[in-house]
């Protein structure tokens, strides 16, 4: 129960539509996933291992999200709509972790034992993300709206673009759990076009200017002709 009020107060926290607990526990299907999956990792753990699919085949159904019952979830568990996301068995998800809707914590093959990420507290995850493979997400990290992440994340980064590059994010600790901005992360490729372009724009004028220079060398060899 205590879990379950840490649960709501996140959510309205950090969900400017969220008026009331009330509201959040009655009609807001990350809630209800995250429920139903406490349920299903009991029984898991408990090897009712059949018992324990059918408590999250219908919390997919129920909810659209899936969260295999092996999964291992930490407190104040934050999913903002949730359609499409799904967890693999494997994965492990720290305290104070924000996903939106879409995110896929995967594997990348057929093998056994840990084969799904492992994301760290106070991490958020941007809408249509995927993380695949058995590797860490580190604390206070973020990761931009549809980056594909296939290595580790260090603490304190952000992950863009596909496949994902980070970028280490110095100075003072940023608490980006609590940013939902998934809009203005910056883009190293972007950035290293923006210098490729600049530099061609430079070589451009100079070859300009240099044609001109002989012009202009050409004329007063014509004039003093």
């Amino acid at each position: 129960m205590i879990r379950l009020f840490e649960t709501l107060g996140a959510y309205q926290k950090r969900d400017p539509a969220a008026r009331s607990k009330l509201e959040i526990f009655l009609l807001y299907p990350g809630v209800h996933a995250i429920i139903y999956h406490r349920l299903a990792n009991l029984l898991y753990r408990h090897h009712m291992l059949f018992l324990a699919r059918v408590v999250s085949q219908w919390s997919r159904f129920w909810t659209g999200i899936e969260i295999h019952p092996g999964a291992k979830i930490g407190r104040r568990f934050v999913i903002d709509h949730g359609m499409g996301i799904v967890i693999g068995e494997t994965a492990e998800v720290g305290d104070d972790v924000l996903l939106y809707q879409g995110v896929t914590l995967g594997g990348t093959g057929k093998d056994r034992g840990k084969r799904h990420p492992t994301v760290g507290d106070n991490v958020m995850i941007g809408s249509g993300a995927k993380v695949l493979g058995p590797f860490k997400v580190g604390d206070n990290s973020r990761i931009a709206s549809n980056a594909v992440v296939l290595s580790e994340v260090p603490p304190d980064s952000t992950a863009v673009g596909v496949p994902a590059r980070v970028v280490r994010i110095g100075g003072t600790r940023v608490d980006y759990a609590s940013e939902v901005d998934q809009i203005h992360v910056t883009d190293p490729v972007q950035k290293e076009l923006q210098s490729l372009l600049s530099r061609v724009e430079f070589m451009e004028k100079l070859l300009e200017d240099c044609k001109q220079k002989d012009f202009l060398h050409r004329k007063e060899t014509e004039t003093e002709e």
